[in-house]
């Protein structure tokens, strides 16, 4: 046996005791190394003053996790504290890798922003509800002895964007990390743009949408996390770098065509160009209607005419709208809560709907190359949906139908938003439809009705998408010119209606924890 000192003896019971008392997370988040079978335990990733609130979503199971946070809340802290808390938490215990881990973590930014639009006796339940998701996903893979960032080890001395997607091209996941940590050093914009060189080489849904919310939580977690957020990018690319070599090469020899053929890269800013509401419409049915390879060189074609990119991400968004609109919705049962005729969770529309709103606002967050290549892989992806997922979209006809809206009865802001809730409770998907058409279409006030399905978006399980597409086709609404602006409402109140009667799980505990009616 090794000969040990009185001082580190009474140091490792001490570290003993203490681990016990708070938890063997908790102790190594607090920087306490206790030694086990004569090995250190792996040195865990540290987050300052957020550190026990992380480590308490690592360790407390899900069903006491709700009642630990309430009485939080009733003590002070802040909701927006714990949101950051539990994204550092998922990314921390899952790093990009896991699926519905990584889902969990795109609800919490939109999850935050539904909660500042509720009354404030109700306002945490959209936090509460994807909280109760994270601590289940969280426990069910093992918790705090399972995490899967630790610390980077070191960082790449002038690393570039080349060498980070060259070392995700080789899997090499350490020296893929430690590029981007290098990167982060300069700043975490220059570290962004140059992951996205890597992430767009697939413009596959879940890519894109979790480099769009990795970024986006910054605003929660602070910029000081920048590397833990966008280290979860650099895995899901590293894990998906086979299948991408395999499925994506016609994206990765038409993006840098485009740029050169339209001469992009040589400008020095892009245009402003204000163009009219037919322009607009226009470009979104050339994307509706063309290949992907044709939409892409369309949208390249109009940034090089110097149109406001602002323009061409909104034409972009009005045609991936159309896949909400006109899908017949499944056709057999996939899984407990997506039963035929459904079009929630992750159909053909949601999926293209949010793809194109992360493309946009990683395109308002990048430099030149990247705003480009941003809005062009946009335009590819939408036409890519409509081609590669299935159906005759150009002979549906997008909601409403006459038929339905012939069915409408109140002309009034409450007798309207009465059936709209009445068709939420029935599934109408159709008439939800076709009565938001009618509201918009009387020019009666938006916030209103976006509250009666702000209460489904918060209450449903939506299959781990309504919260984003709730935040989605809200962005979407409040940027829309005028007259396209209700295609976006209309879109989410289908998706609620085909979403309505499958709770989320700890919602009406939550409820009960509020004191407010479930």
């Amino acid at each position: 046996m090794a000969i040990t000192s009185r001082r580190d003896f009474l140091v490792r019971v001490g570290q003993g005791m203490f681990v016990a008392g708070v938890g063997y997370g908790t102790a190594i988040d607090l920087g306490l190394s206790p030694v086990y079978g004569g090995e250190e335990a792996p040195k865990s990733l540290t987050f300052g003053r957020l550190d026990g609130l992380v480590g308490m979503m690592h360790e407390t199971p899900a069903d006491k996790m709700l009642p630990k946070v309430v009485a939080l809340l009733s003590s002070g802290t802040a909701l927006k504290d714990l949101v950051a808390a539990a994204g550092l938490a998922n990314a921390k215990a899952f790093g990009g890798e896991d699926y519905i881990g990584f889902h969990t973590l795109m609800a919490l930014g939109p999850a935050y922003s539904m909660s500042q639009l509720m009354p404030s006796d109700r306002a945490a339940l959209p936090v509460l509800k994807v909280l109760y998701r994270n601590s289940s996903r969280i426990q069910a893979n093992g918790g705090a002895k399972a995490e899967v960032l630790r610390p980077v080890e070191g960082a790449s001395h002038g690393s570039s964007a080349e060498k980070l997607r060259d070392r995700i091209h080789q899997r090499d996941t350490a020296g893929a990390e430690q590029s981007l940590a290098s990167l982060v050093q300069s700043s975490p914009e220059a570290a962004y743009d140059a992951l996205m060189q890597t992430v767009e080489e697939a413009p596959e849904v879940h890519r894109i949408v979790l480099a769009h919310r990795a970024w986006d939580m910054l605003d929660l977690v602070g910029r000081e996390h920048a590397l833990t957020m966008l280290r979860q990018s650099v895995r899901y690319c590293v894990k998906s770098q086979e299948w991408t070599a395999k499925n994506y090469n016609e994206s990765r020899e038409l993006l840098p065509k485009l740029l050169d053929q339209h001469k992009l890269l040589a400008r020095k800013a892009l245009g402003n160009r204000q163009v009219d509401d037919a322009w607009v419409d226009k470009m979104s049915q050339t994307i509706f209607t063309g290949t992907p390879a044709q939409a892409a060189d369309a949208v390249a074609a109009a940034l090089a005419e110097g149109v406001d990119p602002q323009a061409v991400g909104e034409a972009i968004a009005l045609a991936t709208n159309q896949l909400v609109l006109r899908d017949p919705g499944r056709a057999k049962q996939e899984g407990d809560n997506k039963a035929p005729g459904t079009v929630h969770g992750d159909s053909i529309g949601v999926h293209a709907c949010d793809s194109a709103h992360a493309w946009r606002s990683i395109a308002k967050v990048s430099y030149l190359r990247n705003t480009c290549a941003s809005l062009i892989l946009a335009g590819y992806q939408a036409a890519k949906d409509r081609t590669q997922r299935g159906g005759n979209f150009l002979e549906w006809k997008p909601r409403p139908y006459q038929e339905h809206l012939e069915k409408i009865k109140a002309k009034d802001t409450a007798g309207l938003l009465a059936e709209l809730d009445g068709a939420v409770r029935t599934n109408d998907q159709a008439q939800a439809a076709a009565v938001t058409h009618r509201y918009g279409e009387l020019g009666f006030d938006a916030r209103k009705l976006f509250d009666v399905l702000l209460r489904y978006a918060t209450s449903e399980d939506g299959a781990l998408h309504a919260e984003k597409f709730y935040r989605t086709t809200s962005d979407e609404f409040a940027t829309a010119r005028p007259v396209f602006k209700w295609r976006h409402a209309v879109a989410l109140a289908r998706v609620t209606a085909s979403e309505h009667g499958r709770k989320a799980p700890g919602y009406e505990d939550a409820c009960k924890l509020l004191k407010v009616q479930a």
